[in-house]
């Protein structure tokens, strides 16, 4: 197993961020004109843990992201990433952080191979090439050219190429856009061995059941405000008062027919909302619970979670922005 290990500090001046957040916005206002993207957010990240920053278009997000990245300038307030203000420290940063854009930015006719052959030269240490295909599981299309990849073949080489450092700080915008239900699981699973190795990752993503998955912090922004933080579990308990539900997601698809009857309920009461995300409107009674495992065993399929009167992140999200489209 490849393993994504962060390099040693570096020695400065700059505050301690041994025990405290690795990533912080305190108070940060962005402007452009008379236009403003970001009005007085401060939050924190910390190291081994996700934070999502999700919100609609023209909330704020992408201006955040890129004064962290160092490409943006608040007129106000402070930012600070692993210690560093990003803006005045690019270069001591450049080489602890890693970035994974939506667009990779790859020549149509570069291999992966070559990719990463080459991103490998911009890092004193870096995984080798060959770590960063495994990584990325891409062995059976390393020569074939960029433009014949599918789009889940290219995040993922978008993903490794990111990691090519073993960065202390990933930002991840939509990573599993476009990426089949075997593609995102394997994401899924270098997400979490990051975290593992202690890695602080951003992640953006219009995908909220796939924030769901992945966050552990959540962070809803609208037209530049923070309008919820907290945990996800925090977040999730808050709106789940009340409600009688059971949200089931499984490795593989089921029938929505045969899942209905094993759980005794008509077909009006349970949806598919997302391949391999379910939602059963019914109260989690016990014998419901041993139906639904007892069924899904039958079938020979593992569950990758069930929880009992629980809502949603989307139904939290859209409860508190409305119908605004999830997008910028």
């Amino acid at each position: 197993m490849t393993r994504i290990k962060a390099q040693a500090p570096i020695s400065s001046s700059e505050e301690d961020v041994d025990n405290g957040p690795v990533v912080s916005c305190k108070d940060a206002v962005i402007t452009y004109g008379v236009t403003t993207a970001v009005d007085g957010l401060s939050f924190d990240a910390f190291a081994g843990r996700v934070l999502a920053i999700l919100g609609p278009n023209g909330a704020g997000k992408t201006s955040t992201v890129e004064a962290l990245e160092g490409y943006r300038i608040p007129s106000h307030g402070s930012i600070r990433v692993l210690g560093y203000d990003p803006a005045k420290n690019s270069k001591a940063l450049s080489a602890r952080i890693g970035v994974m854009l939506q667009d990779g930015g790859i020549h149509p006719m570069m291999s992966p191979i070559e990719a990463t052959r080459l991103f490998t030269k911009y890092y004193g240490d870096s995984l080798s090439s060959d770590e960063i295909i495994q990584l990325a599981g891409l062995e059976d299309v390393a020569k074939r050219p960029y433009k014949k990849l599918s789009g889940g073949e290219k995040q993922r080489l978008s993903l490794g190429l990111a990691l090519t450092g073993r960065p202390e700080v990933v930002f991840l915008d939509e990573p599993t856009a476009g990426v089949d239900p075997q593609g995102r699981l394997g994401i899924r699973e270098i997400i979490t061995r990051l975290k593992e190795q202690g890695a602080c990752i951003i992640l953006t993503t219009h995908e909220l059941p796939e924030a769901e998955r992945l966050a552990d912090e959540v962070l809803i922004l609208n037209k530049g405000k923070n309008i919820m933080q907290g945990s996800m579990h925090e977040l999730l308990s808050l709106g789940s008062k009340g409600t009688n539900t059971i949200r089931l997601r499984t490795t593989l698809p089921l029938d929505m027919t045969l899942l209905a009857k094993a759980v005794g309920l008509d077909l009006s009461e349970v949806a598919e909302e997302l391949p391999g995300s379910y939602l059963i409107k019914a109260t989690g009674t016990p014998e419901r619970i041993v139906a639904i495992t007892t069924f899904l065993a039958s079938m020979n399929i593992a569950i990758d979670s069930l929880t009992s009167g629980m809502v949603s992140l989307e139904e939290i999200y859209l409860s508190l922005i409305g119908g605004e489209a999830n997008d910028g």
